[in-house]
Protein backbone atom coordinates (compact mmCIF):
# COMPACT_ATOMS: atom_id res chain seq x y z
CA UNK A 1 0.00 0.00 0.00
CA UNK A 2 1.28 3.60 -1.10
CA UNK A 3 0.59 6.11 1.07
CA UNK A 4 -0.11 9.80 0.62
CA UNK A 5 3.52 10.58 1.55
CA UNK A 6 5.04 7.84 -0.95
CA UNK A 7 5.86 5.67 1.44
CA UNK A 8 4.90 1.90 0.86
CA UNK A 9 3.38 -0.40 3.91
CA UNK A 10 3.16 -3.77 4.56
CA UNK A 11 2.64 -5.89 7.43
CA UNK A 12 5.46 -7.28 9.37
CA UNK A 13 6.11 -10.62 8.90
CA UNK A 14 5.90 -12.06 11.94
CA UNK A 15 6.81 -16.53 13.03
CA UNK A 16 3.69 -17.72 14.43
CA UNK A 17 5.40 -20.76 16.36
CA UNK A 18 7.85 -18.19 17.89
CA UNK A 19 4.50 -16.15 18.88
CA UNK A 20 2.80 -18.96 20.10
CA UNK A 21 6.13 -20.53 22.39
CA UNK A 22 5.67 -16.91 24.54
CA UNK A 23 2.03 -17.16 25.20
CA UNK A 24 2.50 -20.95 25.78
CA UNK A 25 6.01 -20.26 27.96
CA UNK A 26 5.22 -16.93 29.75
CA UNK A 27 1.72 -16.92 29.50
CA UNK A 28 1.51 -13.80 27.77
CA UNK A 29 -1.17 -12.34 25.57
CA UNK A 30 -1.49 -12.72 21.87
CA UNK A 31 -0.53 -9.17 21.11
CA UNK A 32 2.48 -9.12 23.65
CA UNK A 33 3.70 -12.33 22.23
CA UNK A 34 3.41 -10.38 18.82
CA UNK A 35 5.29 -7.21 19.67
CA UNK A 36 8.20 -9.52 21.86
CA UNK A 37 8.84 -11.58 18.25
CA UNK A 38 8.63 -8.41 16.27
CA UNK A 39 11.34 -6.82 18.16
CA UNK A 40 13.74 -9.82 18.51
CA UNK A 41 13.83 -9.63 22.38
CA UNK A 42 16.59 -11.73 23.52
CA UNK A 43 15.70 -13.85 26.97
CA UNK A 44 17.34 -10.78 29.25
CA UNK A 45 15.02 -8.55 27.85
CA UNK A 46 11.64 -10.60 28.25
CA UNK A 47 12.77 -10.98 32.20
CA UNK A 48 12.47 -7.15 32.17
CA UNK A 49 8.89 -7.19 31.14
CA UNK A 50 6.98 -8.81 34.27
CA UNK A 51 10.73 -8.79 36.78
CA UNK A 52 12.14 -6.06 38.72
CA UNK A 53 15.66 -6.68 37.97
CA UNK A 54 18.72 -4.95 39.51
CA UNK A 55 21.24 -3.28 37.47
CA UNK A 56 25.02 -4.47 37.96
CA UNK A 57 28.06 -3.54 37.17
CA UNK A 58 29.07 -5.42 34.39
CA UNK A 59 32.49 -3.87 33.84
CA UNK A 60 33.95 -4.85 37.18
CA UNK A 61 36.62 -7.57 35.18
CA UNK A 62 37.54 -5.51 31.93
CA UNK A 63 40.86 -4.42 32.21
CA UNK A 64 40.59 -1.00 30.99
CA UNK A 65 37.97 -0.22 33.71
CA UNK A 66 40.38 -1.61 36.38
CA UNK A 67 43.37 0.07 35.02
CA UNK A 68 41.45 3.51 34.89
CA UNK A 69 40.56 3.15 38.66
CA UNK A 70 44.17 2.96 39.40
CA UNK A 71 44.76 5.58 37.36
CA UNK A 72 42.62 8.10 39.07
CA UNK A 73 42.90 6.30 42.62
CA UNK A 74 46.81 7.23 41.87
CA UNK A 75 46.28 10.80 41.52
CA UNK A 76 43.67 11.08 44.23
CA UNK A 77 46.28 9.46 46.67
CA UNK A 78 48.63 12.14 45.57
CA UNK A 79 45.50 14.79 45.85
CA UNK A 80 46.64 15.57 42.13
CA UNK A 81 44.80 18.52 40.54
CA UNK A 82 42.77 16.65 38.03
CA UNK A 83 40.58 18.41 34.64
CA UNK A 84 37.40 16.99 33.26
CA UNK A 85 36.69 18.27 29.86
CA UNK A 86 33.44 17.03 28.23
CA UNK A 87 31.64 17.60 24.82
CA UNK A 88 29.31 20.76 24.53
CA UNK A 89 26.57 18.24 23.91
CA UNK A 90 23.66 16.44 26.87
CA UNK A 91 25.94 13.52 26.88
CA UNK A 92 29.52 15.14 27.34
CA UNK A 93 27.46 17.37 29.95
CA UNK A 94 26.24 14.79 31.64
CA UNK A 95 29.16 12.71 32.04
CA UNK A 96 31.18 15.95 33.41
CA UNK A 97 28.47 16.62 35.90
CA UNK A 98 29.08 12.71 37.15
CA UNK A 99 32.24 13.55 37.76
CA UNK A 100 32.02 16.74 39.33
CA UNK A 101 29.41 15.46 41.75
CA UNK A 102 31.87 12.95 42.59
CA UNK A 103 34.73 14.97 42.84
CA UNK A 104 33.18 17.74 45.14
CA UNK A 105 31.91 14.46 47.36
CA UNK A 106 34.98 13.31 48.05
CA UNK A 107 36.63 17.30 47.97
CA UNK A 108 39.02 16.50 45.49
CA UNK A 109 41.19 19.79 43.72
CA UNK A 110 39.66 19.70 40.24
CA UNK A 111 38.02 22.19 37.59
CA UNK A 112 36.49 21.46 34.67
CA UNK A 113 35.71 22.61 30.82
CA UNK A 114 33.54 22.63 28.09
CA UNK A 115 34.38 23.79 24.99
CA UNK A 116 32.49 26.42 23.14
CA UNK A 117 31.79 25.36 19.58
CA UNK A 118 32.78 28.31 17.51
CA UNK A 119 35.72 29.00 19.79
CA UNK A 120 36.80 26.05 20.71
CA UNK A 121 35.95 23.53 18.38
CA UNK A 122 35.08 20.26 19.31
CA UNK A 123 36.44 17.93 21.22
CA UNK A 124 40.28 17.50 22.90
CA UNK A 125 42.57 19.80 21.16
CA UNK A 126 46.40 20.88 21.10
CA UNK A 127 45.26 24.65 21.21
CA UNK A 128 42.44 23.63 23.61
CA UNK A 129 45.29 21.91 26.29
CA UNK A 130 47.38 25.08 25.64
CA UNK A 131 44.96 26.74 27.39
CA UNK A 132 44.27 24.24 29.65
CA UNK A 133 47.42 23.12 31.10
CA UNK A 134 47.45 27.26 32.29
CA UNK A 135 45.74 25.60 35.37
CA UNK A 136 48.45 23.11 36.14
CA UNK A 137 46.28 19.96 36.51
CA UNK A 138 48.50 16.57 36.52
CA UNK A 139 45.47 14.36 35.12
CA UNK A 140 43.22 15.21 32.22
CA UNK A 141 40.15 13.09 32.00
CA UNK A 142 38.06 13.31 28.60
CA UNK A 143 34.62 12.20 28.26
CA UNK A 144 32.68 11.78 25.26
CA UNK A 145 35.65 13.32 23.50
CA UNK A 146 39.44 12.43 22.66
CA UNK A 147 38.73 8.92 20.51
CA UNK A 148 40.69 10.83 17.57
CA UNK A 149 42.66 13.10 19.64
CA UNK A 150 46.11 11.98 18.53
CA UNK A 151 47.85 15.33 18.40
CA UNK A 152 46.42 16.54 21.53
CA UNK A 153 47.55 13.65 23.78
CA UNK A 154 51.19 13.78 22.68
CA UNK A 155 51.27 17.41 23.77
CA UNK A 156 50.14 16.42 26.97
CA UNK A 157 52.71 13.70 27.21
CA UNK A 158 55.18 16.37 26.29
CA UNK A 159 54.41 17.93 29.36
CA UNK A 160 54.59 14.98 31.47
CA UNK A 161 50.34 15.48 32.03
CA UNK A 162 48.78 11.99 32.15
CA UNK A 163 45.46 11.33 30.75
CA UNK A 164 42.72 9.18 30.71
CA UNK A 165 39.70 9.28 27.89
CA UNK A 166 36.30 7.82 28.42
CA UNK A 167 34.50 7.81 24.98
CA UNK A 168 32.12 5.91 22.40
CA UNK A 169 33.11 7.80 19.53
CA UNK A 170 34.58 5.49 16.06
CA UNK A 171 38.23 4.93 17.35
CA UNK A 172 41.21 3.49 14.81
CA UNK A 173 44.60 2.68 15.28
CA UNK A 174 47.10 3.82 15.84
CA UNK A 175 44.96 5.00 18.99
CA UNK A 176 45.85 7.97 20.56
CA UNK A 177 48.73 7.78 23.30
CA UNK A 178 46.82 8.38 26.58
CA UNK A 179 47.73 6.19 29.60
CA UNK A 180 44.36 4.91 29.44
CA UNK A 181 41.42 4.71 27.17
CA UNK A 182 37.71 3.32 27.65
CA UNK A 183 36.06 3.18 24.28
CA UNK A 184 34.40 -0.08 23.41
CA UNK A 185 34.97 0.33 19.95
CA UNK A 186 38.77 -0.31 20.66
CA UNK A 187 38.03 -4.03 20.83
CA UNK A 188 39.38 -4.64 23.97
CA UNK A 189 36.71 -7.45 25.54
CA UNK A 190 33.53 -5.28 25.94
CA UNK A 191 32.78 -4.35 22.18
CA UNK A 192 29.14 -5.74 22.37
CA UNK A 193 28.85 -2.88 24.93
CA UNK A 194 29.88 -0.44 21.70
CA UNK A 195 25.71 0.73 22.06
CA UNK A 196 26.65 2.58 25.33
CA UNK A 197 27.02 6.15 25.82
CA UNK A 198 29.60 8.12 27.46
CA UNK A 199 27.68 9.18 30.71
CA UNK A 200 27.24 5.56 30.42
CA UNK A 201 30.88 4.68 30.52
CA UNK A 202 31.55 7.31 32.71
CA UNK A 203 28.35 6.06 35.50
CA UNK A 204 30.00 2.07 35.25
CA UNK A 205 33.10 3.29 36.09
CA UNK A 206 32.85 5.95 38.64
CA UNK A 207 30.68 3.22 40.47
CA UNK A 208 33.75 1.36 40.98
CA UNK A 209 36.04 3.82 41.53
CA UNK A 210 33.76 4.56 44.56
CA UNK A 211 33.64 1.52 45.56
CA UNK A 212 37.87 1.69 45.76
CA UNK A 213 37.95 4.53 47.74
CA UNK A 214 35.34 3.54 49.70
CA UNK A 215 33.32 6.82 49.23
CA UNK A 216 29.68 7.21 50.46
CA UNK A 217 28.79 8.77 47.45
CA UNK A 218 25.69 7.71 45.93
CA UNK A 219 25.73 7.39 42.19
CA UNK A 220 22.75 5.70 41.81
CA UNK A 221 21.23 8.66 42.61
CA UNK A 222 22.01 9.87 39.22
CA UNK A 223 20.87 7.19 37.09
CA UNK A 224 18.34 9.55 35.41
CA UNK A 225 21.42 11.36 33.81
CA UNK A 226 22.77 8.14 32.03
CA UNK A 227 19.41 7.92 30.69
CA UNK A 228 18.93 11.55 29.93
CA UNK A 229 22.57 10.96 27.75
CA UNK A 230 21.08 7.90 26.21
CA UNK A 231 18.02 9.22 24.63
CA UNK A 232 19.95 12.53 23.71
CA UNK A 233 22.75 10.86 21.85
CA UNK A 234 19.82 8.58 20.49
CA UNK A 235 21.54 4.83 22.04
CA UNK A 236 19.17 1.89 21.30
CA UNK A 237 17.00 1.70 24.38
CA UNK A 238 17.41 -2.10 24.14
CA UNK A 239 19.60 -4.64 25.95
CA UNK A 240 21.68 -3.23 29.04
CA UNK A 241 20.09 0.23 28.08
CA UNK A 242 16.88 -0.81 28.38
CA UNK A 243 17.47 -2.33 32.16
CA UNK A 244 19.07 1.16 32.73
CA UNK A 245 16.22 2.99 32.00
CA UNK A 246 13.94 1.18 34.02
CA UNK A 247 15.91 1.14 37.18
CA UNK A 248 16.83 4.44 36.64
CA UNK A 249 12.80 5.30 36.67
CA UNK A 250 11.86 3.17 39.18
CA UNK A 251 14.56 4.89 41.89
CA UNK A 252 14.03 8.30 40.36
CA UNK A 253 12.57 10.90 42.57
CA UNK A 254 12.28 14.17 41.02
CA UNK A 255 11.71 16.17 43.98
CA UNK A 256 15.24 15.29 44.86
CA UNK A 257 16.88 16.64 41.99
CA UNK A 258 16.78 19.90 42.19
CA UNK A 259 17.86 20.68 38.42
CA UNK A 260 15.70 18.32 36.89
CA UNK A 261 12.45 19.89 39.48
CA UNK A 262 13.25 23.39 38.28
CA UNK A 263 13.45 22.76 34.40
CA UNK A 264 10.11 20.49 35.16
CA UNK A 265 8.37 23.28 36.97
CA UNK A 266 9.43 26.25 34.73
CA UNK A 267 8.28 23.58 32.02
CA UNK A 268 4.58 23.52 33.69
CA UNK A 269 5.08 20.40 33.82
CA UNK A 270 3.24 18.31 36.51
CA UNK A 271 3.24 14.61 34.78
CA UNK A 272 5.64 11.88 35.96
CA UNK A 273 8.55 12.12 34.29
CA UNK A 274 8.77 9.80 31.26
CA UNK A 275 11.25 9.06 28.44
CA UNK A 276 9.35 11.50 25.83
CA UNK A 277 9.80 14.42 28.49
CA UNK A 278 13.91 13.44 28.75
CA UNK A 279 14.03 13.57 25.16
CA UNK A 280 11.72 16.03 23.83
CA UNK A 281 11.32 18.68 26.44
CA UNK A 282 14.72 18.09 28.87
CA UNK A 283 17.46 17.41 26.26
CA UNK A 284 16.51 20.01 23.54
CA UNK A 285 16.82 22.74 26.65
CA UNK A 286 20.09 21.24 28.13
CA UNK A 287 21.24 21.18 23.96
CA UNK A 288 20.26 24.93 23.60
CA UNK A 289 23.32 26.16 25.82
CA UNK A 290 26.14 24.28 23.49
CA UNK A 291 24.15 25.30 20.36
CA UNK A 292 24.02 28.83 20.71
CA UNK A 293 27.66 30.07 23.21
CA UNK A 294 26.65 29.04 26.67
CA UNK A 295 28.24 25.50 26.61
CA UNK A 296 28.71 25.54 30.17
CA UNK A 297 25.33 26.19 30.85
CA UNK A 298 24.20 22.45 30.90
CA UNK A 299 27.25 21.38 33.32
CA UNK A 300 26.51 24.21 35.39
CA UNK A 301 22.71 23.36 35.98
CA UNK A 302 23.01 19.46 36.32
CA UNK A 303 26.27 19.81 38.55
CA UNK A 304 24.62 22.24 41.02
CA UNK A 305 23.03 22.37 44.45
CA UNK A 306 23.18 25.94 44.70
CA UNK A 307 19.24 27.31 44.14
CA UNK A 308 19.84 30.41 42.93
CA UNK A 309 22.50 29.09 40.19
CA UNK A 310 19.88 26.25 39.18
CA UNK A 311 17.19 29.03 38.58
CA UNK A 312 19.08 31.26 36.44
CA UNK A 313 20.73 28.38 34.57
CA UNK A 314 17.27 26.71 34.15
CA UNK A 315 16.11 29.57 32.73
CA UNK A 316 18.41 30.87 30.67
CA UNK A 317 18.62 27.64 28.66
CA UNK A 318 14.95 27.60 28.13
CA UNK A 319 15.29 30.91 26.43
CA UNK A 320 18.34 30.17 24.42
CA UNK A 321 16.13 27.34 23.24
CA UNK A 322 12.97 28.46 22.53
CA UNK A 323 15.54 31.18 20.67
CA UNK A 324 16.49 28.32 18.93
CA UNK A 325 13.38 27.07 17.82
CA UNK A 326 12.67 30.77 16.01
CA UNK A 327 16.02 29.97 14.50
CA UNK A 328 15.31 26.07 13.58
CA UNK A 329 12.19 26.91 11.80
CA UNK A 330 13.29 30.20 9.88
CA UNK A 331 16.20 27.97 8.21
CA UNK A 332 13.91 24.81 7.68
CA UNK A 333 11.63 27.57 5.90
CA UNK A 334 14.24 28.42 3.61
CA UNK A 335 15.36 24.99 2.67
CA UNK A 336 13.53 23.75 -1.00
CA UNK A 337 12.42 20.31 0.40
CA UNK A 338 11.16 19.64 -3.47
CA UNK A 339 14.37 19.83 -4.63
CA UNK A 340 16.70 17.41 -2.41
CA UNK A 341 13.56 15.05 -3.21
CA UNK A 342 14.18 15.63 -6.93
CA UNK A 343 17.87 15.40 -6.49
CA UNK A 344 17.09 12.03 -4.91
CA UNK A 345 20.81 10.79 -3.46
CA UNK A 346 21.04 8.56 -1.04
CA UNK A 347 22.84 10.50 1.17
CA UNK A 348 21.01 14.11 1.62
CA UNK A 349 24.32 16.69 1.90
CA UNK A 350 22.65 20.25 2.07
CA UNK A 351 25.16 23.42 2.45
CA UNK A 352 23.96 26.78 3.27
CA UNK A 353 26.64 28.93 4.35
CA UNK A 354 24.74 31.24 6.16
CA UNK A 355 23.49 28.69 8.98
CA UNK A 356 24.39 29.17 12.79
CA UNK A 357 26.90 26.37 13.04
CA UNK A 358 25.15 24.94 16.21
CA UNK A 359 21.94 24.32 14.51
CA UNK A 360 23.80 22.37 11.99
CA UNK A 361 23.35 18.81 13.81
CA UNK A 362 19.31 20.00 14.26
CA UNK A 363 18.87 20.58 11.00
CA UNK A 364 20.62 17.15 10.04
CA UNK A 365 18.13 15.49 12.04
CA UNK A 366 15.67 16.97 10.62
CA UNK A 367 16.17 16.16 7.25
CA UNK A 368 16.80 12.62 8.47
CA UNK A 369 13.04 11.91 9.52
CA UNK A 370 11.89 13.74 6.43
CA UNK A 371 13.59 11.69 3.93
CA UNK A 372 14.46 8.55 6.05
CA UNK A 373 17.87 8.78 4.43
CA UNK A 374 21.28 9.97 5.71
CA UNK A 375 21.81 13.29 6.34
CA UNK A 376 24.98 15.74 6.43
CA UNK A 377 24.78 19.74 6.91
CA UNK A 378 27.69 21.85 5.81
CA UNK A 379 27.47 25.26 7.19
CA UNK A 380 30.78 27.99 6.78
CA UNK A 381 32.70 28.86 10.04
CA UNK A 382 35.60 31.61 9.05
CA UNK A 383 37.76 30.22 6.17
CA UNK A 384 36.39 26.39 6.77
CA UNK A 385 33.18 24.47 7.14
CA UNK A 386 32.18 22.50 9.83
CA UNK A 387 29.15 19.72 8.73
CA UNK A 388 27.20 17.78 11.30
CA UNK A 389 25.90 14.09 10.35
CA UNK A 390 22.35 12.11 11.21
CA UNK A 391 22.17 9.07 9.92
CA UNK A 392 19.46 5.77 9.74
CA UNK A 393 19.97 2.81 11.87
CA UNK A 394 21.97 0.45 9.48
CA UNK A 395 24.57 3.18 7.97
CA UNK A 396 27.87 4.35 10.81
CA UNK A 397 27.85 7.78 9.67
CA UNK A 398 30.79 7.97 12.52
CA UNK A 399 32.72 5.63 10.65
CA UNK A 400 32.82 7.17 7.57
CA UNK A 401 33.52 10.49 9.16
CA UNK A 402 36.48 8.75 10.90
CA UNK A 403 37.62 6.85 7.56
CA UNK A 404 37.50 10.37 5.64
CA UNK A 405 39.78 12.11 8.38
CA UNK A 406 42.48 8.90 8.30
CA UNK A 407 42.21 9.71 4.19
CA UNK A 408 42.80 13.72 5.04
CA UNK A 409 39.53 15.04 3.20
CA UNK A 410 38.18 15.88 6.51
CA UNK A 411 40.71 18.01 8.83
CA UNK A 412 38.96 16.99 12.12
CA UNK A 413 36.02 14.60 13.07
CA UNK A 414 34.52 11.77 14.75
CA UNK A 415 31.11 10.08 15.46
CA UNK A 416 29.66 7.18 16.44
CA UNK A 417 27.06 5.03 14.32
CA UNK A 418 24.13 7.85 14.39
CA UNK A 419 25.89 11.14 14.62
CA UNK A 420 29.23 12.74 13.88
CA UNK A 421 30.73 15.99 13.36
CA UNK A 422 33.57 17.36 11.17
CA UNK A 423 35.62 20.45 9.55
CA UNK A 424 36.96 21.06 6.26
CA UNK A 425 38.64 23.06 3.75
CA UNK A 426 36.15 24.87 1.32
CA UNK A 427 38.47 22.95 -1.77
CA UNK A 428 37.70 19.81 -0.41
CA UNK A 429 33.50 19.98 -0.15
CA UNK A 430 33.21 18.37 -3.27
CA UNK A 431 35.80 15.43 -2.91
CA UNK A 432 33.87 15.05 0.91
CA UNK A 433 31.02 14.78 -0.81
CA UNK A 434 32.03 12.21 -3.34
CA UNK A 435 33.13 10.10 -0.80
CA UNK A 436 30.37 10.14 1.31
CA UNK A 437 27.98 9.02 -1.24
CA UNK A 438 30.39 6.23 -2.94
CA UNK A 439 30.78 4.88 0.36
CA UNK A 440 27.22 4.43 0.98
CA UNK A 441 27.14 2.28 -2.00
CA UNK A 442 29.70 0.04 -1.63
CA UNK A 443 28.42 -0.22 1.79
CA UNK A 444 25.41 -1.83 -0.33
CA UNK A 445 22.98 -0.11 2.64
CA UNK A 446 19.84 0.89 0.93
CA UNK A 447 17.77 3.54 1.65
CA UNK A 448 14.27 1.62 1.50
CA UNK A 449 11.04 3.29 2.16
CA UNK A 450 8.92 -0.06 2.82
CA UNK A 451 7.69 0.73 6.18
CA UNK A 452 6.31 -1.93 8.60
CA UNK A 453 3.31 -1.99 10.58
CA UNK A 454 2.77 -4.98 13.18
CA UNK A 455 -1.13 -5.69 12.34
CA UNK A 456 -4.30 -4.29 11.53
CA UNK A 457 -6.68 -3.54 13.89
CA UNK A 458 -10.21 -2.82 14.57
CA UNK A 459 -11.21 0.88 16.19
CA UNK A 460 -13.09 -1.61 18.47
CA UNK A 461 -9.62 -2.81 20.03
CA UNK A 462 -8.41 1.00 20.81
CA UNK A 463 -9.04 0.22 24.63
CA UNK A 464 -6.84 0.89 27.78
CA UNK A 465 -6.02 -3.49 27.99
CA UNK A 466 -4.70 -3.39 24.42
CA UNK A 467 -2.39 -0.34 25.49
CA UNK A 468 -1.53 -1.86 28.74
CA UNK A 469 0.22 -4.70 26.65
CA UNK A 470 1.82 -2.03 24.74
CA UNK A 471 2.99 -0.15 27.83
CA UNK A 472 4.90 -3.76 29.20
CA UNK A 473 7.61 -2.74 26.29
CA UNK A 474 8.21 0.62 27.06
CA UNK A 475 10.03 2.71 27.41
CA UNK A 476 10.27 3.01 23.47
CA UNK A 477 12.69 4.83 21.65
CA UNK A 478 15.46 4.02 18.88
CA UNK A 479 15.85 0.24 18.70
CA UNK A 480 12.70 0.04 20.34
CA UNK A 481 10.00 2.11 18.70
CA UNK A 482 6.23 2.43 19.41
CA UNK A 483 4.20 -0.41 17.67
CA UNK A 484 2.24 0.56 14.27
CA UNK A 485 -0.86 -0.30 13.75
CA UNK A 486 -2.78 -0.02 10.87
CA UNK A 487 -6.75 0.99 10.98
CA UNK A 488 -9.31 1.46 8.06
CA UNK A 489 -12.07 3.19 6.62
CA UNK A 490 -12.28 5.71 9.13
CA UNK A 491 -14.22 9.51 8.20
CA UNK A 492 -11.84 12.29 9.30
CA UNK A 493 -13.67 14.34 12.04
CA UNK A 494 -12.90 18.49 13.26
CA UNK A 495 -9.31 18.67 12.38
CA UNK A 496 -7.83 21.23 14.07
CA UNK A 497 -4.63 23.20 13.33
CA UNK A 498 -2.23 23.89 16.22
CA UNK A 499 0.46 26.31 16.77
CA UNK A 500 0.25 26.08 13.18
CA UNK A 501 2.49 22.95 13.29
CA UNK A 502 0.20 20.27 14.16
CA UNK A 503 -3.11 18.51 13.35
CA UNK A 504 -6.02 17.63 15.87
CA UNK A 505 -8.69 15.63 14.94
CA UNK A 506 -11.31 12.45 15.66
CA UNK A 507 -11.17 9.59 13.66
CA UNK A 508 -14.84 7.74 13.36
CA UNK A 509 -15.64 4.30 11.97
CA UNK A 510 -18.48 3.03 10.35
CA UNK A 511 -19.83 1.84 13.32
CA UNK A 512 -19.61 5.38 15.21
CA UNK A 513 -16.67 4.54 17.24
CA UNK A 514 -14.68 7.88 17.54
CA UNK A 515 -10.65 8.12 18.39
CA UNK A 516 -8.89 11.10 19.34
CA UNK A 517 -6.32 11.86 17.43
CA UNK A 518 -3.09 13.98 16.59
CA UNK A 519 -0.73 14.52 13.71
CA UNK A 520 2.24 16.26 14.59
CA UNK A 521 4.45 18.49 12.52
CA UNK A 522 2.06 17.74 9.65
CA UNK A 523 0.77 21.14 8.26
CA UNK A 524 2.59 22.17 5.32
CA UNK A 525 3.14 17.92 4.28
CA UNK A 526 0.88 15.94 1.60
CA UNK A 527 -0.06 13.56 4.98
CA UNK A 528 -1.50 16.96 6.93
CA UNK A 529 -3.50 18.79 3.27
CA UNK A 530 -5.30 15.24 3.67
CA UNK A 531 -6.34 15.60 7.28
CA UNK A 532 -7.37 19.02 6.80
CA UNK A 533 -9.77 18.59 3.56
CA UNK A 534 -10.47 15.36 2.81
CA UNK A 535 -13.80 14.35 2.84
CA UNK A 536 -14.11 10.94 2.27
CA UNK A 537 -12.76 7.91 4.66
CA UNK A 538 -9.27 6.98 5.18
CA UNK A 539 -6.91 4.09 6.27
CA UNK A 540 -4.68 5.16 8.94
CA UNK A 541 -0.99 4.29 9.97
CA UNK A 542 -1.09 5.02 13.86
CA UNK A 543 0.56 4.42 17.39
CA UNK A 544 -1.46 3.96 20.15
CA UNK A 545 -0.36 6.28 23.17
CA UNK A 546 -1.63 7.98 26.36
CA UNK A 547 -2.26 11.77 26.48
CA UNK A 548 -1.81 13.57 29.77
CA UNK A 549 -3.42 16.77 30.30
CA UNK A 550 -4.05 18.38 33.88
CA UNK A 551 -3.80 15.09 35.35
CA UNK A 552 -6.62 13.34 33.02
CA UNK A 553 -4.97 10.47 30.76
CA UNK A 554 -6.70 9.53 27.94
CA UNK A 555 -5.74 7.25 25.25
CA UNK A 556 -5.34 8.87 21.58
CA UNK A 557 -4.09 7.72 18.40
CA UNK A 558 -0.85 9.55 16.61
CA UNK A 559 -1.37 9.54 12.95
CA UNK A 560 1.74 8.43 11.15
CA UNK A 561 0.74 8.63 7.67
CA UNK A 562 -2.38 8.36 5.67
CA UNK A 563 -3.33 6.03 2.75
CA UNK A 564 -6.39 6.71 0.66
Amino acid sequence: MISVSGKEWKQKKINQNLVEKLKQDYNFTDILSRLIVSKKFNNDEIATINNDLDLNNVFSDIDDFKQSVDLVVNSINKNEKICILGDYDVDGSAATSLFVKFLESIKHPFFYYIPDREKDGYGATKKLFQKLILDKPKLIIMVDCGSTSNDAIDFLNENKIKSLIIDHHEINKPFPNANLIINPKKNNGYIKYDYLCATTLSYFFLDLLVKEVKSKFNIIDYLIYVLLATVCDVMPLRKLNRLIALNAFKNFDITKNLPLKTLYELSDKKNKININDLGYLIGPILNAGGRLGKSQYATELLSSNNELIIKDRSNQLIKLNNKRKDIENLILNEIDFQKIENENEEVVIYYNPNINEGLIGIIAARLKDYFNKPSIVITASNNLLKGSARSIYNYNIGRVVKNSLDENIIISGGGHNMAAGFTLYKDNFKKFKDYVLNDFLNSNTKNDQTFLYILEMSPLGFNNDFYDNIKKLEPFGTGNSVPTFLLRDLKIIKPISLKNKHISLFLKSRTGFSIKSISFNSINTKMGEYLMNYKNNINVIGQINENIWKDKKALQLTVRDVIL
